[in-house]
């Protein structure tokens, strides 16, 4: 299936998903881009709020902002995306897990990528709104959301 029917369906049949991605079969090469995937469309979401934030202080440039915005979800999420993936995996096999470190790593990044969508709104809202009642509510409930498909997907692939 493609990868946006996937996205939508994680949201509704997250174990049903991963089971069928496992089942496909996943190399190292995927999960790499699925997780870049991921930390791309993280960027994105921050890039509405960076530039609020450059409008309201114009003493840090929006290009300083996307620049550090860019190291950081680029290049240090996926480093501890990998040690948390492989963190989950040893605390699954220390309760009886018996996935391997490739399934843990696919079920969070998968995760990150299937909340993707919830996270480009909360940086829209951020973007437009700015900090609110609603954005912390908005953020919470992505956050709920990741850590709910997150542990499913880690359970199925465990098991």
């Amino acid at each position: 299936m493609a990868v946006s029917t996937d996205i939508v369906r994680s949201w509704t049949q997250p174990r049903k998903v991963i089971r069928a991605r496992l089942d496909r079969g996943i190399s190292e090469p995927q999960l790499l881009a699925l997780l870049m995937g991921a930390c791309l469309l993280l960027f994105v979401a921050q890039t509405p709020a960076l530039s609020r934030a450059a409008f309201l202080d114009p003493s840090v440039p929006l290009e300083a902002r996307l620049a550090g915005a860019l190291m950081a979800t680029l290049f240090l999420v996926p480093l501890i995306a990998y040690a948390l993936a492989t963190i989950s995996h040893l605390i699954a096999r220390a309760l009886g897990g018996k996935g391997q470190g490739i399934d843990a790593r696919l079920a969070l990044f998968w995760a990150l990528l299937a909340i993707s969508p919830a996270m480009l709104f909360q940086g829209l809202l951020a973007g437009f709104v700015g900090p609110s009642t609603g954005l912390t509510i908005v953020g919470i409930l992505v956050g709920l959301g990741f850590l709910t498909m997150w542990i499913m997907m880690l359970l199925e692939v465990e098991r």
